[in-house]
């Protein structure tokens, strides 16, 4: 089988190149390194039945190039990350909804090639029904909270690609992809993980925002690429939309706590105003767990690493960077 990733030199998506490649498949990755960076996908470099093409998804000739023989597209490749989608509210429209229509558009010109799309649990906005299922019924905020504005883009890629299913019979699925961590995950545009251990590591103060009692479940990047590729291998999952995510709840309060614990750092924890990092008006669920019950029936699997395990993996990934770093720099 023949996949092509796009995004594919980002954090999830060199992930499942690794997975797709040592499971003996074809993988080419299409990406503009605006997020992604090659070293992500190093162990991957000059081997056979891999190809790295730099490009665009908002080019039509990058896309037509790299899908040639691929037997599925993974489209991965999107604006994400809540500080970044705040920064730039037009570019995350823009390549969230262009982008992705543009994938659809040129996979349906093809035979005999599927697409999966990767959404996200930010799609069940404001919801206060809790664990979030597929069918659910969303609340988003207003439009001038710019936040929402990244929310509305997915929610319009998902009803473009049902679209493109239900009128152009391209066999499609939808991944609603939750909080996902692991080694590679960088905290510059917003993701808390990294950037709590960096801060744990440096001595920094562990900055949570709010009163952090909101609550999320962190799966294993590992766990969460092995269920994506379960998915494509499954005819059952074609034409439907999944939750992928872990439901082992965590207040991101009692996160810091244990990276605190877990690195030894003498960090105190400061609590941090949404408005003083982001838009004012900027809203923040208290709970978002996703229901697994429709990935347990088609693959029969689901994200269960523990969370100490997680964070072990990022904070021993972070020590062997910064003492690189620091090496380099004697």
């Amino acid at each position: 089988m023949h996949y092509l990733i796009t995004g594919g030199a980002g954090f999830i998506g060199s992930h499942l190149a690794e997975l797709l490649h040592e499971k003996g498949h074809y993988v080419t990755i299409l990406d503009n390194l605006s997020t992604g960076r090659l070293s992500n996908l190093s162990t991957l470099a000059n081997k056979n039945r891999f190809k790295f093409f730099k490009g665009d998804i908002l080019k039509r000739p990058d896309l037509v190039s790299a899908m040639r023989g691929a037997d599925w597209v993974i489209h991965l490749a999107a604006v994400v990350g809540a500080q970044l989608v705040v920064d730039k509210p037009i570019e995350s429209i823009v390549v969230n909804v262009e982008g992705t229509g543009n994938v659809l558009e040129e996979a349906a010109k093809l035979k005999n090639i599927r697409v999966m799309v990767a959404s996200t649990s930010e799609t069940y906005g404001m919801s206060n029904k809790v664990p979030f299922e597929e069918d659910d019924n969303r609340i988003i905020g207003p439009t001038h909270i710019r936040r929402w504005g990244y929310a509305a883009t997915k929610i319009v890629d998902e009803f473009l690609t049902m679209g493109y299913f239900q009128e152009k019979k391209l066999p499609v699925i939808i991944a609603r992809i939750f909080n996902t961590v692991g080694p590679r995950q960088v905290g510059t545009y917003g993701m808390v993980i990294p950037r709590l251990v960096e801060q744990a590591l440096s001595g920094k103060p562990l900055t949570v925002y709010g009163d952090g009692s909101q609550t999320r479940c962190f799966a294993f990047v590992k766990d969460a690429v092995n269920a994506l590729s379960a998915l494509t291998e499954n005819e059952y999952a074609i034409g439907k939309v999944f939750n992928i995510g872990s439901t082992q709840e965590i207040s991101i309060l009692t996160l810091a706590k244990k990276i605190k614990h877990l690195t030894g750092s003498r960090s105190r924890i400061k609590l941090v105003p949404f408005a003083k990092v982001f838009e004012k008006g900027f809203n923040d669920m208290s709970r978002r767990v996703p229901s697994v019950k429709k990935l347990i029936k088609s693959i029969g699997f689901v994200p269960e690493t523990p969370i100490d395990q997680i964070l072990l993996e990022v904070i021993v990934e972070r020590r062997r960077l910064n003492l690189n770093f620091n090496e380099a720099t004697k």
